[in-house]
């Protein structure tokens, strides 16, 4: 990355200089009762390693990049808890009912906030199910992604994100969320029961038309709540709102309901599995290819192979071979009636084998007690 390269930069040129200073002083002193640190031969490698970072650094301002993998051209850095690497960003989205894999992709971003529309559609186009329901963790939460899904009637379930409209700000002044957003007349009410109106100007910010609501510095001047409010340079307080922000106040009341609530908490245990079973028990935790169209195909062939041996545990060998032979003789209506009723009977035996199981943990404490 730039900065990194940079940092390394203005770090070698310090210890160069270092080393030019020392040089200097001994140059106006006895030589032979002063042992140097750094010998010439390190000052050598740090003039090449100086040499290089500048190579880097003029091939970065070339491509107008902030980041290049010279391994890897489609590979980006990506944020890790302990460290920092390059890397890629797999997407699955998984079926609730089977927890089958049913569409994947590859991002190069080190973030999902782009993926939930491109995630969604694919999953539509491949279970063609109008009614579905898309739910993913705060990470995919974007305004702008949730108007997309909603434009092509595709119904989600993400909760939002910590931002400045809904968290307490640590500081004495007031955060957007203490400020009333009036429909009726389309304006802002702030703490001091004051109007901030509309005005004829939009702003464009990362890709978004903001409306802007202000209040004329005549009322913020007098006001007695202006220190938690305003700083000392602010003349008047100034509001933003997206021009579609009707879409998320109502997608936000939504996801205060207790059935919105009850699909987040299962997401983890439908999603996190897969990953979790290809990373352990498959033993893929990397890719073993370069360039985004060969790492695209690797991982299609990771989830493929997952969605196989999930295949595999849930019907059976026996039923698999069946299953094969219905497929090549174009026969499938009988088979899904069989299918059907081989995993109802392995749920049942299943619920049976593990109600067992507490049951017979309970009657054990039970009779310990008594003793």
């Amino acid at each position: 990355m730039k900065k990194t390269v940079k940092k390394d930069l203005a770090k070698i040129e310090e210890e160069i200089n270092n080393y030019m200073t020392i040089l200097e002083t001994l140059d106006k002193e006895d030589k032979h009762h002063t042992n140097l640190k750094i010998s010439k031969e390190e000052i050598e490698k740090l003039v090449e390693k100086k040499a290089q970072f500048q190579k880097d650094l003029e091939l970065l301002n070339t491509l107008g990049e902030e980041q290049f993998n010279k391994t890897d051209h489609d590979a980006t850095s990506m944020s890790k808890p302990s460290h920092n690497l390059m890397a890629y960003n797999s997407q699955i989205a998984v079926d609730h009912k089977y927890k089958f894999i049913v569409a994947t992709d590859i991002s190069t971003n080190g973030h999902d906030l782009d993926q939930l529309h491109n995630m969604a559609i694919k999953s539509k186009e491949i279970i063609e199910n109008s009614d579905m329901i898309v739910t993913a963790d705060k990470g995919y939460y974007s305004t702008r992604e949730i108007k997309k899904c909603i434009e092509d009637g595709i119904e989600t379930i993400i909760p939002p994100r910590c931002t400045a409209a809904n968290k307490k700000i640590k500081s004495a002044r007031f955060s957007k969320n203490q400020f009333t957003y009036n429909h009726l007349d389309d304006c802002y009410i702030c703490p001091n029961n004051q109007i901030l109106s509309k005005i004829k100007k939009q702003y464009e910010r990362n890709g978004r038309m903001l409306d802007v609501y202000r209040i004329s510095s005549t009322y913020c001047k007098v006001c007695p709540l202006k220190q938690n409010c305003l700083s000392e340079v602010t003349p008047n307080k100034q509001m933003y709102r997206w021009e579609h922000e009707d879409i998320i106040d109502d997608y936000v009341k939504k996801m205060k309901t207790p059935q919105a609530k009850k699909i987040v908490r299962k997401r983890g245990s439908i999603v996190e599995h897969p990953f979790g079973t290809i990373k352990r028990t498959l033993g893929w935790d990397h890719f073993l290819v370069r360039t985004k169209k060969k790492v695209l195909g690797e991982n299609a062939l990771i989830m493929f192979t997952y969605n196989f041996k999930r295949l595999l545990n849930l019907i059976g060998i026996a039923l698999f071979k069946k299953l094969c032979i219905a497929i090549k003789e174009n026969n499938l209506n009988q088979i899904r009636e069989e299918i059907a009723a081989y995993i109802l009977m392995s749920a049942y035996y299943m619920a049976y084998f593990l109600e067992d199981i507490f049951y017979g943990q309970d009657f054990h404490k039970k009779m310990r007690f008594r003793r």
